[in-house]
């Protein structure tokens, strides 16, 4: 123990001079880094954010970290996925749109190829070249082809679902072989069959936790890791073990809307939340008085299933954490954990949902087989807007309750407490790599041409040299379905796809209910001019037609 924090003292004076990249290759017990990725998990979903669900193993993480409620991503997964491995915007990543939904005017430009481009170096390439060993387990959805798996893109041992979703069991819902089929992969090499006990938190979780056990038995055990887990919870088809759904029977009875009034109340009273704060309507859902008993009885099973997935999800990380406590390796190990997009608000029987609405035309959706291997629902948009309250609307919107998203940071020379400052996914790079104490790049990288990382370090913020990660004219920009947005300090502009641009000060309103526009003209002139600035260096191709993906109706 005297050893470990004569290290960590050493790390921090050291992080506090800057990287010494004369001493890369050779300073000894550098920190372990563990990335966790929920997928489509609301801002409030988990207990140390406000919610009700049982997640003892994360709750406790956060407790010992940083809970960060500043933190950005994309509005959805694999443009996130990108920001989050790379340190570029998602367009300069290769992942300008979701490859599955790209527009006719989209295919085949730059920026758009659906995959990681090879002109961008992943933080596993960076860490491996510097001594890390590095280890994948869970959803990839950055490309399908050998060149393209996370084998391919620095990780020595991995179990990886490379498209973007599959039934939870392992199993195909009637028939179905689209994109949301299943393509696995084990140390780059097909995974033709899956046990019949298959659940998938339960085997990511157990996948890693064997890679890590491995690793450290074996002959590189002295390297520091990276390791990454990407679940699939709680990512629509809605299902989970019948026996952790009945924890939650009844539990939700009461509504969404009585449900959204209880998170922010807990958010205000765990210092989340200032209570001044207005929340925004959610107006992309019926009041649950409005709804009939049969709506409001699919709406609760629904939610029940939901709940169950991340109970379900944590129990499974709890091994993890479990296996880093018996390896020695949990007290150097920093853990970001992270949702890759706000909460998902689809419904499934929507037609602009394209073929998803077809497969979920074909499953068994009768409420009483909701959460089963059969059965291929969704959440819907009533429970993700409780669930990104105070913030306006869901995944797929460049509004706040799109790309506002649970995130903490915990373990050696990370302060507890909050963290209110504006952070980007982008930033995981730059900061991971200051804390390694391994130099970026530049624009070359093991012979090949890449670009510079485009994120800022949370060093000088996290060691208390900073009180903002961003200063207040640094611009970011962020553009996905023709939605667009930017945000300048406090001030940020956002198009939620039906064309027009709002202005808010998201500090004062960050439920962006007020549009300062008529108020504020060249305010306004300004930040639009540094959104086609952004668009132009990034090489944003807007969607024609406009996507239907982000028209949903609006029902009040």
């Amino acid at each position: 123990m005297i050893r470990k924090l004569a290290y960590l003292t050493t790390a921090l004076v050291a992080l506090a001079a800057g990287p010494a990249p004369a001493q890369e290759a050779a300073t000894p017990q550098r920190p372990n880094f563990l990335i966790i990725v929920a997928d489509d998990l609301g801002y409030s979903d988990i207990g140390a954010f406000g919610g009700e669900i049982a997640t003892p193993n994360l709750d406790a993480l956060a407790a010992r970290g940083l809970k960060l409620t500043g933190f950005h991503t994309a509005p959805t997964c694999s443009p996130t996925r990108s920001m989050l491995l790379t340190g570029l915007d998602h367009h300069e990543a290769g992942v300008g749109n979701m490859v599955e939904v790209l527009a006719p005017n989209q295919v085949g430009k730059p920026n758009y190829e659906g995959s990681l481009r090879a002109d961008n170096a992943t933080l596993a390439e960076l860490l491996k070249d510097k001594g890390y060993r590095t280890h994948y387990a869970g959803k990839w959805h950055l490309g399908l082809t050998p060149e393209q798996d996370p084998h391919a893109r620095g990780f020595e041992t991995s179990f990886a679902l490379l498209q973007g979703g599959h039934n939870h069991f392992g199993k195909a819902v009637a028939q179905d072989r689209t994109s949301f089929g299943a393509a696995y992969t084990r140390n780059g090499q097909q995974v033709l069959t899956l046990p019949e006990t298959f659940y998938s938190s339960d085997y990511f979780a157990d996948s890693l936790a064997s890679q890590l056990k491995a690793a450290k038995a074996g002959t590189e055990g002295a390297k520091p890791f990276f390791a990454y887990l990407a679940f699939t919870a709680p990512h629509f088809p809605l299902q989970a073990p019948p026996e952790t759904i009945a924890k939650y029977k009844g539990r939700y009875d009461a509504g969404y809307d009585a449900l959204r009034e209880q998170r922010l109340k807990r958010q205000v009273e765990l210092g989340l939340l200032d209570p001044e704060v207005a929340a925004h309507d959610a107006d992309l859902a019926p009041r649950w008085a409005a709804l009939t008993p049969a709506e409001k009885a699919r709406e609760i099973r629904r939610m029940e299933v939901y709940a169950a997935m991340v109970d379900r999800m944590d129990e499974a990380l709890g091994r993890v954490i479990r296996t880093l406590k018996d390896t020695g390796e949990y007290e150097n190990t920093v853990i970001l954990f992270l949702a890759d997009n706000g909460a998902e608000g689809s419904n499934l029987d929507e037609p602009s949902m394209g073929m998803l609405n077809a497969v979920h035309a074909r499953a068994d959706n009768r409420v009483e087989n909701i959460g089963q291997a059969s059965s291929y629902e969704s959440v819907g948009p009533g429970w993700a807007t409780a669930a990104t309250a105070p913030s306006w609307r869901v995944k797929a919107y460049p509004t706040e309750g799109g790309i506002r998203v649970v995130s903490f940071l915990s373990g050696p020379g990370i302060k507890r407490g909050i963290g209110r400052a504006y952070t980007n996914v982008a930033d995981v790079v730059p900061t991971v790599l200051d804390l390694a104490h391994v130099s970026p790049p530049g624009s070359r990288f093991q012979g090949r041409a890449v670009r510079p990382i485009r994120g800022k370090s949370w060093a000088g913020w996290l060691q208390g040299r900073s009180t903002e990660v961003y200063g207040a004219d640094d611009a970011v920009g962020e553009e996905l379905f023709g939605g667009r947005s930017l945000r300048q300090g406090n001030w940020k502009i956002t198009d939620a796809g039906d064309g027009t641009w709002r202005l808010f000060d998201v500090a004062a309103d960050p439920g962006e209910l007020h549009d300062l526009s008529p108020g504020e003209p060249a305010r306004k002139a300004q930040l639009v001019a540094a959104w086609e600035a952004y668009a132009r260096q990034v090489g944003v191709v807007l969607p024609k037609p406009r996507q239907a993906i982000i028209d949903r109706p609006v029902r009040r």
